[in-house]
């Protein structure tokens, strides 16, 4: 059994361990084929089990962009004929190499509950838990009354220094375990703006007055989407934007030929689990977040 990092030869195995493990996961060619080729930013790694030439196991990381301090995040897939055999072990001691090396202090996955007690090897405890949710776009109900003065636009149409400014808001105010800070707009830009795996014209800004009032921001392509990040902006709390933007990026996913969008909650986000419910999603897994220090 071989541990290594992967590179762009393992990108059908890596396709085919992901589809078949964690479908609603929305890991796509372009993407996964961006991940591998690009020099990988600090805290990225993508690592793989490999037996006989076939890809039996992964693990991927990432900091938690704008956490101060510093999180890291990792997920880890085996095959389940494979576990047991202290391949997900090899692959969680690398994963956690590459986040202190970046200076993360602390790491956190998304596990199956299942793999609690074995996770807790490494320190880690369970902060809440994630509930994620699929729908099939074409089956999404009807736009709701979009309200007077409000102007529903692609994010591929918006300025970005709005997105920018909106997106700040977003992550200082969504649920989560870690301490949000603005990252740089350059950083940013980078990262959302001009990143291949965003599919900014199937995400939608809800605009007031000119700026942006509530927004949804997806990535994926233009066969199954991940629906990411869905703001409101403080003042605008309370009126129905959330669904409205969310239900106006489903139809444009259905009209681009979109069959898949995932997304995720956490457990006690009761608005935004009650707009997913609203809007047709159904629950395909719910994984503990645990967290542990590095």
């Amino acid at each position: 059994m071989e541990i290594r990092a992967a590179d762009e030869g393992d990108l059908a195995g890596l396709l085919a361990l992901h589809d078949q493990l964690a479908p609603y996961l929305v890991v796509t060619e372009v993407g996964l084929r961006d991940r591998l080729t690009t020099p990988p930013a600090p805290g990225q790694g993508t690592f793989i089990a490999v037996d006989d030439d076939h890809v039996v196991g992964t693990a991927t990381t990432g900091l938690i962009a704008g956490s101060d301090p510093l999180d890291g995040q990792l997920r880890v897939l085996v095959r389940p004929e494979y576990r047991g055999q202290g391949i997900g072990t090899r692959l969680v001691d690398a994963a956690h190499d590459v986040l202190r090396a970046a200076g993360a202090t602390t790491a956190r996955v998304f596990a199956e509950p299942s793999a609690g007690e074995w996770a807790a090897r490494w320190g880690y405890r369970q902060t809440r838990q994630v509930h994620y949710a699929g729908i099939d776009p074409r089956k999404a109900p009807d736009l709701p009354e979009v309200p007077s003065g409000v102007d529903l636009i692609p994010l591929s149409e918006a300025d970005p220094h709005q997105l920018y400014a909106a997106d700040v808001v977003a992550q200082r105010t969504k649920p989560g375990d870690a301490k949000i800070v603005a990252r740089p707009y350059d950083e940013w830009l980078w990262a959302i703006w001009e990143s291949p795996v965003m599919v900014l014209d199937l995400s939608v800004a809800a605009l007031y007055a000119g700026e942006i009032a509530a927004f949804t921001l997806g990535n994926g392509d233009h066969t199954k989407v991940w629906s990411q990040m869905t703001a409101t902006m403080p003042e605008f709390r309370g009126r129905g934007l959330a669904k409205l933007v969310k239900s106006a990026a489903l139809h444009r996913a259905a009209a681009a030929g979109v069959q898949n969008c995932y997304t995720a909650n956490y457990a006690g986000n009761a608005p935004m689990l009650a707009v997913n419910e609203w809007l047709g999603y159904y629950r395909v897994a719910t994984h503990s977040v645990m967290v542990c220090p590095l």
